[in-house]
């Protein structure tokens, strides 16, 4: 693997491509139990001479392997490796369309529309932006094997924004290809609780307004903690339930269906 040079135009989806095979590689490592359960990690840097690669691509790749709850996320200290055994990934979690290809449904999304404008207080303080800072709203529908089951509300600051306004409206996932663009989804905080529809809600999932319906909040970021999006996903009752598990290495929280 020779090292890259630069983060922009194809030079950027090359070294993307560099630290998803990288954390490929430490993955099947890792299952093979090269390392051991408990185990450490070589070093960012022996990791970087190991594999020819910078050291942003190597902390990358560990952010992977961290949001698949495979290392430990101490900074500071080698990773130490936590096992194999998980409910769900964190990209399953993350992404409603791998999440229903796990549990054998057919995804479908459509974009109902795009906003692009001067985010609010909320949004600033959210994606931890400047005031008079441009953001994208992205108003989805989402469907398993064609039935409508989810609104999802989700606002982007301007740089990934942008990104998502070129795909396609009926784009089955936006995650897929933000992360084949460089974009690393490392962390989640997920708020879950329930909502009642609105008249928007009543019109797209053909609901009642007024009725109950379980929401999800989230707020993603990428290894350096710099916020990615700010989603509100809304669900019908009776389609999700969410499940956390808890153990002394981890605490995950996965979704299946209702």
């Amino acid at each position: 693997m020779a090292k890259e040079s630069g983060m922009a135009g194809a030079g950027g989806r090359a070294a993307g491509a560099r630290y998803r095979q990288l954390a490929a590689d430490l993955r099947e490592a890792i299952a093979s139990g090269a390392y051991g359960a408990g185990g450490r990690l070589p070093s960012e840097e022996e990791l970087a001479q190991q594999y020819d690669v910078s050291r942003g691509t190597v902390r990358q790749a560990l952010a992977v392997l961290r949001a698949n709850g495979l290392v430990t996320s101490r900074r500071g200290t080698r990773r130490v490796v936590l096992g194999t055994a998980r409910t769900q990934s964190f990209f399953e979690l993350l992404s409603f369309t791998r999440w229903a290809r796990s549990i054998g449904e057919e995804p479908g999304g459509r974009t109902i529309d795009v906003e692009c404008r001067p985010a609010g207080p909320l949004e600033c303080e959210q994606l931890a932006l400047e005031p008079g800072s441009q953001i994208h709203r992205v108003l989805r529908l989402r469907t398993l094997s064609r039935v409508p089951i989810m609104i999802e509300r989700t606002i982007y600051p301007e740089r990934v924004g942008a990104m998502i306004a070129g795909l396609e409206p009926d784009a089955i996932s936006h995650t897929e290809p933000l992360a084949d663009l460089g974009v690393v989804f490392a962390d989640a905080e997920h708020t879950i609780d329930l909502v009642y529809a609105d008249a928007e809600d009543a019109r797209l999932l053909g609901c009642a307004a007024g009725g109950p319906l379980i929401r999800e909040r989230r707020r993603v970021t990428d290894p350096a903690g710099t916020p990615l999006a700010w989603s509100e996903d809304r669900f019908l009752p009776g389609t999700v339930a969410f499940t956390v598990h808890n153990s002394v290495a981890t605490t995950a929280l996965s979704r299946r269906r209702g």
